[in-house]
């Protein structure tokens, strides 16, 4: 069986299909592209360590990290002052 080649913009194109909300298996059934492979290109077109987000999206859950933190250490601060009563 002579396997398929798929250029770099063929590639691009259905990892930004799934970006943007298709279902791998939706994206196998429309272009016969295996869905380990459709995974493989997923991984390899996304910047490294970034779970296929943006940093954009990165530095927005980092700032809600950080306040989620700083809410809860006021609310342990709370709790000291109030069991002190």
């Amino acid at each position: 069986m002579k396997q398929k080649r798929y250029n770099q913009e063929c590639k691009q194109t259905i990892v930004e299909l799934y970006r943007s909300g298709t279902s791998v298996s939706d994206l196998n059934r429309e272009y016969g592209v295996s869905e380990v492979t459709i995974y493989k290109w997923i991984k390899a077109l996304s910047p490294e360590g970034s779970d296929g987000l943006s940093s954009a999206e990165i530095a927005e859950i980092q700032k809600e990290n950080l306040r989620l933190k700083q809410e809860g250490d006021i609310l342990k601060k709370a709790m000291t002052i109030f069991a002190k009563k």
